[in-house]
């Protein structure tokens, strides 16, 4: 690999003092520490750019020598140069809709907190005649019994439709006029896969609506367009770029997300990677999907910037106290599920390996939500059905938010080239940590299992599934919570899972390669590396020397996209 470099060297120095100078780098940035992610060259000290591709990486002598006159040359003053984030599961549209439309209270608001936010949106008459947003705690209701949750809200609502989702994504809580808009009665079943929640002694809805009941109605809402959708992805991408993120998965995509996705990159807008999880049912299902028809749209959407090779499926819920993961040990007992509930499943595991196999040769790579161990483990026999009916066809599949894994399984990661989806976030003491060990007991305390996973050689990718459970995408959050356990907030105390604490390499590699690895673009992103994309960021701070519990008051100075400075912070 010197070698090699060593020619290339000298290849760009001999070719710049020919008339064919565009071989120059248009820019160099140099007096950096540069962690390159690169394990043949871990750390150097400039990097030459060329047409938005990184064409050397060295020291500051040998890099410097390459600048032609016209080559634009930034000192870094000695500050920390690394790839950019490449956040594997985040919902941006979702969250800049949040921001942006919707009726936003903190996870941590009481029932007088919601009452009054929910009377000041009914009041703004900026927010129409829907009152969209949230979001309530996992284990509010259990905190805080309301004899009626939906007359609670009627209260204040006026003639106002209120729909509020919690911070899993995965619940929802209306008010009489929405429930009534979406015609659920007293007559309405629970539908497969989810729970209307009745008022007590009666068959009427009391407002909270559980899983499938929440999450299909959810999708009904009459306040997306694609208007609003392009705004929210604007706006989502000058919030990540300064953050450091260059480069998405997002979790489930709509097709009026696409639709803005495409509007924007025709327009020139889009300064991020994205990669799009076309989504599919939500819920109990008999039948395999179409798998012709998202190659259509696949076709349809994909673009130098949007890459839409990607699907997500959902094999169960959230382990929270709505009880709606797949667990191999039952829950804790309570009124509703007895002592022996374990969750349910969305699919058998048969037409999970039948729609997984055809979604492998038809290219797609498949995020898969499994929130509990059984659904983890039901999914891994179902990948290994699709490794023994198409071989190893290359393609990575990811479970989403596999936090509790059996030890037997944490071996077939590996071996069945399947990433666990990690959400870093979460991983500290925390409200949602609290419901969920409401919910599972003491086996909540052992969440994330990240050495023993690295140990087996599995793939770890990260994402900050934001804006479920989170205030923001910030990756540095989610990175001191990598390397601590600990809440990076600081308003809880103690550690969860210590012992699974990763260190800084390894965090960095997560939120960095091995992202690029889930978008399918490790060979342009990832590190900084001679041919790669010049997509990178300046930190005002080197994560190498600094206490852990610092990293997440980490500021960026400069995000690079594609050799392009799209973000500077205020006074750079």
């Amino acid at each position: 690999m010197q070698i090699r470099y060593a020619l290339f060297v000298i290849s760009l120095v001999f070719s710049t003092s020919t008339p064919a100078a565009a071989t120059a780098p248009d820019l160099i940035l140099h007096n950096a520490a540069i962690y390159t992610v690169n394990p043949v060259q871990k750390w150097a000290a400039a990097v030459a750019i060329t047409k938005g591709k990184i064409a050397a990486v060295g020291d500051d002598a040998s890099i410097l020598q390459l600048a032609a006159p016209d080559t634009q040359v930034i000192d870094l003053g000695g500050r920390m140069l690394m790839p950019g984030i490449n956040d594997a599961h985040i919902h941006p549209v979702m969250g800049g809709m949040k921001d942006l439309y919707e009726c936003d209270f903190p996870f941590t608001a009481g029932p007088a907190e919601i009452q009054q936010t929910i009377a000041a949106c009914v009041a703004d008459p900026d927010m129409g005649e829907w009152i969209v947003g949230g979001q309530w705690d996992s284990g509010f209701f259990e905190n805080h019994p309301l004899e009626s949750p939906r007359r609670f809200l009627d209260a204040v609502s006026a003639d106002k439709y209120v729909f509020l989702t919690d911070d899993s994504r995965h619940n929802a809580w209306l008010n009489s006029k929405a429930l009534a808009y979406f015609s659920v009665t007293a007559e309405s079943p629970d539908p497969p896969g989810g729970r209307i929640v009745r008022e007590a002694g009666t068959e009427v809805p009391n407002g909270v609506l559980l899983e499938t009941a929440a999450i299909n109605l959810g999708r009904r809402l009459p306040v997306h367009t694609r208007e609003k959708a392009m705004q929210a992805i604007l706006y989502v991408q000058e919030k990540l770029l300064s953050y450091g993120i260059t480069a998405i998965k997002e979790a489930r995509t709509t097709d009026t997300t696409l639709q803005a996705y495409q509007a924007l990159e025709q327009q020139g807008k889009l300064k991020l990677n994205i990669a799009t999880s076309l989504e599919t049912p939500y819920g109990a299902r008999s039948e395999p999907l179409d798998v012709a028809a998202y190659q259509r749209k696949q076709k349809q959407f994909q673009s130098p910037h949007v890459h839409t090779a990607f699907i997500k499926i959902f094999m169960d819920g959230v382990p929270t106290p709505s009880r709606t993961a797949k667990m191999l040990a039952p829950y804790l007992p309570d009124e509703k599920h007895g002592a022996d509930y374990t969750g349910d499943l969305h699919l058998s595991e048969d037409l999970l390996a039948t729609d997984l196999k055809a979604l492998d040769k038809a290219g797609f790579t498949v995020k898969i939500h499994t929130a509990g161990d059984g659904s983890v483990s039901v999914t891994l026999d179902a990948i290994e059905q699709v490794r023994r009916a198409n071989g190893h066809s290359g393609l990575m599949f990811e479970l989403a938010h596999a936090g509790f894994i059996a030890q037997k399984d944490i071996p077939r990661f590996s071996a069945l080239n399947t990433a666990a989806d990690f959400s870093p976030y979460l991983w500290h003491p925390s409200p949602i940590i609290d419901a969920i060990l409401s919910a599972v007991g003491e086996r909540g305390r052992y969440y994330w299992p990240t050495l023993d996973l690295l140990a087996a050689g599995a793939t770890i990718v990260a994402g900050s599934d934001w804006p479920a459970a989170v205030p923001s995408a910030n990756p540095w959050v989610g990175i001191e919570a990598l390397v601590t356990r600990a809440d990076p907030y600081g308003q809880a105390a103690g550690r969860l899972w210590p012992e699974q604490a990763a260190n800084m390499e390894q965090a960095v590699e997560i939120f960095t390669l091995n992202g690029a690895r889930a978008l399918r673009l490790e060979d342009r992103l990832g590190s900084i590396e001679v041919g790669k994309m010049a997509t990178m960021i300046v930190l005002e701070q080197n994560l190498f020397q600094i206490p852990v519990d610092e990293i997440a008051a980490t500021e960026v100075a400069m995000t690079f996209f594609e050799g392009e400075l799209v973000y500077r912070r205020a006074g750079q």
